[in-house]
């Protein structure tokens, strides 16, 4: 029972930390309700439900991995796999999103350096209709939220495989649940922590002249995250 205890208390800090120090867990949620003007309920639940899957995807590879007997270096070596699969996966949404940021720049400043005749007549007739509360609107689409769930639920926790082990091969289901459950918990508060920090922080900021750009700075966020569980370990 002690080595329990250990377990779980060492599940708790390691979902604490290793999403404290992984920024891919917390940034695009941040920077994607800023951008599209999420509320912070919605940006809560998007989170929520992430996280959920983040975890989740482990938790099912981890123990289905035991109970058909592969090893653990096999084991981290599909994480290993997934984590590379997550790290190209974020990379290519953040660059569409940012190819997105710059289209929507253009669309809104209405190429306003070309002459009129040069400017597309869908958009030079936008130009004299009144857009001073169209940023206020906050963000209906679906998509991007079902992209970040995709993605986190690909996404491994790699340090949770190994904790797994000794409880399932003490057959002990109460020991697999209360690890993977006091992980998931730990990683999950964690991330809605930071993300509510980061809304409410932004929520201070005077961005009303920046917006235009917000698109923009949170797709080449999302990608330098990216870049980073790639190639920096994050």
């Amino acid at each position: 029972m002690n080595e329990l205890y250990i377990l779980i208390l060492t599940a708790a800090s390691l979902g604490f930390i290793h999403t404290l120090l992984g920024p891919d867990h917390y940034l695009p949620f941040i920077v994607l309700s800023k951008a599209r003007n999420w509320s912070r309920s919605k940006t809560m639940w998007i989170t929520l439900i992430s996280g959920v899957g983040h975890v989740a995807g482990s938790v099912v590879l981890g123990v289905a991995g035991v109970a058909m007997g592969i090893s653990l270096t096999k084991l981290e070596r599909i994480e290993s796999s997934r984590s590379e699969l997550v790290g190209w996966l974020m990379i290519a949404f953040g660059f569409l999103y940012t190819v997105y940021g710059v289209y929507k720049f253009l669309h809104h400043t209405g190429h306003r350096h070309l002459p009129a005749y040069l400017v597309p007549k869908s958009i030079r007739n936008k130009m004299h209709l009144p857009t001073s509360h169209a940023s206020d609107k906050e963000d209906k689409t679906r998509l991007t939220p079902w992209v970040l769930f995709l993605i986190f639920v690909f996404g491994p926790c790699e340090v949770l495989i190994p904790l797994l082990i000794y409880p399932a091969a003490q057959h002990d289901a109460v020991g697999i649940f209360a690890v993977s459950a006091f992980f998931g918990i730990a990683t999950i508060l964690t991330m809605l922590t930071v993300v509510t920090l980061g809304h409410k922080g932004t929520s201070f900021l005077n961005l009303k002249k920046g917006e235009k750009y917000m698109h923009g700075i949170a797709g080449m966020v999302i990608l330098m995250s990216g870049i980073g569980m790639k190639f920096l370990g994050w």
